[in-house]
């Protein structure tokens, strides 16, 4: 039986191995003390909260939801959560998405309700984009995007959208036609999303889920990837001199990587260091009441860019907000901020993530295709937000995996049959 050697034991690690068990021999090596990666969450005063954004699961793919709910965790173990997102524009709060919201917004601006219309209804999409601007500009008109659009990004992105490619957005943002939009200015659209409801566990902590999707898995914590060692004429990889396997999955990250392995090319090296991703800071808070899931805050005199409301993901609900910050922001600052918005009432908690959000920049492309055609090249797979360097929920990590334990299946079934 092949020996597959899987470093990080994120949802894409622990999932491909749960899909690959019976099939191969595969271990994990996590340099953590618990699996997880970013979507685990951290118990404070008795409320769970994601300290790396808000990992909630729904999936537009069919074998995803059998497979968590058939062989993770059963779907009663679950509630489902209507998501109920706003943005707040010019101190209201208007319906995500704000395409969608024209009605709202003339309630209290109707100039720029006006201008939005006219300006959506005359761009011209050429499929032709320069910069993620380009793209914003004519997908949604100049003045949607000179209203949310930019600012909102400019602070998530922690660069201007002028500067980066469109190359995340696909499934990531609601894309109307000219009928939609109309259906949205007599409020009759609604977010068509995959996520306009999701699940979360009954027991109202996503560890519920990582720890079904982790048991019975061969995991060793606390090993820290230092060296990677391809033996070309024995084909095998060797770890830290000491693991040897016939095959390495990887979700470590794409621009860390390369620089474990011995005798990777300097272009390569070059390649990795060009690759660029945003810490973020987030805070847990007691609020006010709620029924929002999350509020996005373009405007640039906030430091946040949303709040994830994780009460609101709780059955029963519960008066608790997650603020982020991109970057890497002092607890001093994070409370200072937050002092402006009477909705927060009490902070519990506060984290900085590593890395969280990865940059679509104007080198992203070039850099991501070398390596991993190196990578591929020299027969080491790679998976996961990090590990392919893309904007992942939680429910791609797992299909991403899923096709990749089909792909290493067929060919054990080819080469069977070669033999």
């Amino acid at each position: 039986m092949k020996r597959i050697g899987v470093l990080g034991a994120g949802i894409a690690g622990c999932s491909f191995a749960k899909l690959a068990a019976g099939h191969f021999d595969v271990e994990i090596l996590e340099r953590n003390q618990v699996h997880g990666g970013i979507a685990r969450t951290r118990t404070v005063e008795g409320v769970t909260w994601h300290p790396t954004g808000g990992h909630c699961f729904n999936s537009k793919y069919p074998e995803v939801l059998r497979f968590v709910f058939e062989q993770v965790l059963s779907k009663d173990q679950w509630h489902s959560v209507q998501r109920r997102a706003v943005i707040k524009l010019l101190d209201h709060e208007v319906l995500y998405p704000i395409e969608f919201a024209v009605k709202q917004i003339h309630a209290f601006a109707p100039d720029l309700a006006l201008n939005i219309t006219k300006d959506f209804l005359n761009a011209v999409d050429d499929r032709s984009y320069a910069s993620l601007e380009d793209w914003f500009r004519k997908m949604f008109g100049h003045t949607l995007a000179e209203a949310y659009f930019i600012p909102y990004n400019t602070k998530i992105w922690n660069r201007h959208p002028r500067e980066m490619s469109p190359a995340w957005v696909e499934g990531k943002l609601p894309l109307p036609d000219k009928q939609s939009f109309f259906k949205g200015l007599i409020g009759q659209a609604n977010d068509q999303m995959p996520h306009a409801s999701f699940y979360y566990p009954n027991s109202n902590d996503q560890n519920t889920f990582i720890d079904a999707l982790a048991d019975g898995l061969n995991i060793e914590y606390g090993f820290n990837v230092n060296h990677i060692h391809h033996d070309k004429s024995r084909r095998q990889w060797i770890v830290n001199g000491s693991r040897t396997y016939d095959m390495i999955v990887s979700t470590l990250p794409l621009d860390i990587l390369p620089g474990l392995i011995t005798g990777t090319p300097p272009g390569i090296l070059e390649m990795a260091g060009q690759l660029r991703y945003n810490k973020v800071t987030t805070m847990l808070w007691e609020t006010m009441p709620t029924n929002n899931t999350w509020t996005y805050i373009p405007s640039p005199d906030s430091l946040f860019h949303r709040y994830i409301h994780i009460g609101s993901f709780f059955s029963p609900a519960r008066n608790f907000s997650i603020i982020e910050a991109v970057g890497e922001i002092s607890r001093e600052r994070m409370v200072k901020s937050a002092e402006q918005d009477p909705f927060l009432i009490r902070p519990l908690d506060y984290h900085v993530s590593d890395h969280a959000y990865v940059v679509f920049d104007e080198n992203y492309a070039a850099a991501t295709q070398r390596i991993q055609a190196y990578l591929q090249q020299a027969g080491m797979a790679t998976l996961g937000r990090f590990g392919e360097w893309q904007y992942y929920n939680m429910d791609v990590c797992i299909k991403r995996s899923m096709d990749l334990v089909n792909q290493l299946k067929q060919k054990m079934e080819l080469v069977k049959e070669v033999n």
